[in-house]
């Protein structure tokens, strides 16, 4: 038994949310490897391209069926999960193997117009997403709710970053419409995979060089510089 002086703190309700939150990205992380391993690996065995996208798919949706009933949702696991089970559904859609290789270009697409339409909400998409990541994290305030209700920067920061997201999100939806339909099906895959890398790095890069920019990480910068403007616009 441990002493009463050395007891273990126990876990807060928000190191908890961080830690679930870290899993499910890590999860989306395998999740993008594992369907172009299942698939490379079948058409290794003689597996026709179709089948093999299709079962690549089904196979690695099967741990987010199993964890939807297990794990609370919240609004960033909704979304990661609306974009796994959508990817289902359209690959189960009678079409032609480009139709296919092009699944991800839809959810991707509507991706970009959630962050478009959210932009325009009472609470944009990269701020619900970020917010149980970096609140009172890596240099950034807490507080969140306080400063989006009295700081008009900080309201304005976020529907921009939202804004950039879209415009990521469909060019990238447009990309993979132009390889499903031009490249060897086989190329396709691995080629998409890659890009989902590429154009999240991208958008966390040039959204982080606008976070400071904007002040986000200077306390004394306007954006902190907050007034009581408790209109119900803000909440």
């Amino acid at each position: 038994m441990m002493a009463h002086g050395h007891r273990r703190p126990a876990r807060t309700a928000g190191s908890l949310r961080r830690r679930a939150v870290l899993l499910l990205v890590a999860r989306f992380a395998i999740g993008l490897l594992i369907p172009t391993l299942i698939y490379y690996g079948l058409r290794g065995i003689g597996v026709s391209v179709y089948l093999s996208l299709l079962v690549s798919t089904l196979i690695s949706a099967a741990p987010t069926v199993l964890g939807l009933v297990r794990r609370r949702v919240n609004a960033l696991s909704a979304y990661f999960t609306t974009m796994v089970l959508g990817s289902v559904v359209v690959s189960l859609v009678a079409g032609s193997t480009e139709f296919l290789l092009a699944k991800e270009a839809v959810l991707t697409f509507v991706t970009g117009v959630w962050f478009l339409a959210s932009a325009f909400t009472r609470r944009p998409l990269s701020y619900t997403m970020s917010r149980p990541l970096i609140e009172g994290r890596f240099r950034w305030p807490s507080e969140w709710d306080r400063l989006w209700v009295r700081s008009r920067g900080w309201r304005r920061m976020w529907r921009v970053s939202s804004l950039m997201w879209a415009v990521g999100t469909i060019g990238d939806a447009v990309i993979r419409v132009m390889m499903a339909y031009t490249l060897p099906p086989d190329e396709v895959p691995g080629l998409a995979t890659g890009l989902v890398l590429v154009t999240s790095m991208v958008l966390i890069v040039v959204t982080n060089v606008y976070y400071i920019a904007s002040g986000a990480f200077d306390r004394s910068s306007r954006l902190y510089q907050v007034r009581p403007e408790l209109s119900a616009a803000a909440r």
